[in-house]
């Protein structure tokens, strides 16, 4: 009987760490073994143990938290690395460890500026493969046809040539709050805050208060805030301009900042205008933790355009949303900014059936039971709600490819659809919840807490 390879080295390496249980190096070949083998419970208590041996070692939690990040946890192993970040801003294996996992969570942005940051400080530390998945471009790297900086006629330094490229699109939308299921409490918020100000606007122009402000709104991903948005426009005819973060960062000097400007003057000609920036994170991280002047910069340019130093705001109404708050500069949470922060939970019961409802609209349905498979998709989100009705019209197609006869969409079917879909918004409360117990200054994410159940 042959005896298994990897079992031989794996148990000559445990002998040898038995021997010598200080020598991280060792410790950590062990576990690095252990993850090619696929063993990530065995390497991540191989990390676990040498960590009550050494806390503080970096090295060691790195490991760890890299472990976990292969093993699919990347909540656990975000709890590793960001409070590494805050400690170790100088180590290049931490920042590019942290991309990597803003990758995997799906912010691209944040994935971008960890990298960047970490190979200004080791540019040997370059991955390309990495740079491949998040669509790193390095700035340094310009053709030699690009021209020289410059100053702009508006006073920012602008690298790129002027040209003619339209505007963000601004939209009409004519969908209002009726075709967001659920959500009656974020909608009430959004009311009061900026939609009761258009619609009674004498009133409020009596009392000398203007119409205008901001709000935003943070949560799960895939739970609506998007959607909200434009249908906030929709509900008071207003024009709406959504913002994502490549129609503002640009690889040339001050670009980024004139991009901004402008996008804020169009849509202040554009009034009654809802002005809709999307991973906000991304524009506005917090400026404590940048090392360079350039995000400062068109932080402080964005403080500017909301505050109206140089314009007048009146009739443009701000919504901005983030999946991750706590990176956002406290700055843009200050009177007449982002003032009213919401919370947008994954939808309830009543919410779920509603979008079910909403989703299935238009399609060849037998009396579908939306009530019965709200309640057998808690935790899920308005985009998890759409996968489950999208993954069983697919299994309905491929039944009537196979028969030739199309057949209504039906609750069992629906219900089979959701067996396969796993609810996306667990992992990002792993993360919130740490968030709202540790980091919760002013109680600002006490509605993550209550919506948890946990009591501080």
């Amino acid at each position: 009987m042959s005896v298994d390879p990897h079992h031989a080295a794996v148990e000559a390496l445990r002998q040898a760490v038995e021997v010598a249980p200080d020598n991280v190096a060792l410790v950590a070949h062990l576990a690095k073994y252990l993850v090619t083998l696929n063993r990530f419970g065995d390497a991540s208590e191989v990390y676990r143990d040498a960590l009550r041996r050494k806390p503080g070692n970096v090295n060691l939690q790195l490991g760890l938290a890299d472990t976990y990040r292969r093993d699919g946890k990347p909540s656990h192993a975000l709890a590793i690395v960001e409070t590494l970040r805050d400690q170790h801003r100088d180590n290049a294996a931490v920042l590019i460890l942290h991309a990597r996992l803003m990758h995997v969570t799906g912010q691209s942005a944040s994935a971008s500026a960890s990298y960047r940051e970490a190979i200004d400080l080791e540019p040997d530390a370059r991955d390309a493969e990495l740079e491949s998945l998040i669509g790193y471009v390095d700035p340094n790297e310009r053709s030699f046809d690009q021209p020289p900086t410059r100053m702009s006629a508006e006073g920012f330094q602008a690298d790129a040539p002027d040209d003619n490229e339209p505007l963000l699109p601004i939209e009409r939308p004519t969908i209002g709050f009726e075709s967001v299921g659920g959500m009656e409490s974020v909608k009430e918020q959004v009311r009061i805050k900026l939609i009761y100000p258009l619609e009674h606007a004498d009133m409020f122009a009596a009392y000398g208060k203007k119409i205008g402000g901001g709000v935003l709104m943070y949560g799960p991903p895939g739970c609506g805030k998007t959607h909200l948005a434009r249908a906030t426009a929709g509900e008071v005819k207003a024009n709406f301009v959504s913002v994502g973060i490549s129609d503002v960062l640009d690889m040339w000097l001050g670009k980024s900042e004139r991009n901004l400007h402008e996008i804020f003057e169009a849509a202040r000609r554009s009034i009654p205008c809802v002005l809709f920036f999307d991973e906000v994170d991304a524009l506005g991280a917090s400026r404590s933790d940048m090392r360079h002047s350039g995000g400062r910069q068109l932080i402080n340019q964005f403080l500017s355009e909301l505050d109206g130093v140089e314009a007048n705001n009146d009739g443009l109404l701000c919504l901005a949303a983030t999946n991750a708050p706590w990176h956002l500069d406290s700055a843009f949470r200050r009177p007449g900014r982002f003032d009213r922060v919401i919370f947008v939970p994954p939808p309830d019961a009543p919410a779920r059936e509603q979008i079910l409802e909403i989703l299935v609209r238009g399609k060849p349905v037998d009396a579908i039971d939306a009530k019965k498979v709200a309640a057998k998709t808690e935790d899920y989100s308005g985009a998890d709600l759409k996968a489950v009705v999208d993954t069983a019209i697919e299994s309905k197609l491929h039944d009537a490819i196979r028969t030739g006869k199309p057949q209504p969409l039906r609750t069992a079917d629906l219900l089979a659809a959701a067996k396969t879909i796993r609810p996306s918004t667990k992992e990002w409360f792993s993360t919130a919840r740490n968030h709202a117990l540790y980091s919760n200054e002013g109680g600002v994410y006490d509605d993550i807490l209550n919506y948890l159940k946990i009591k501080r």
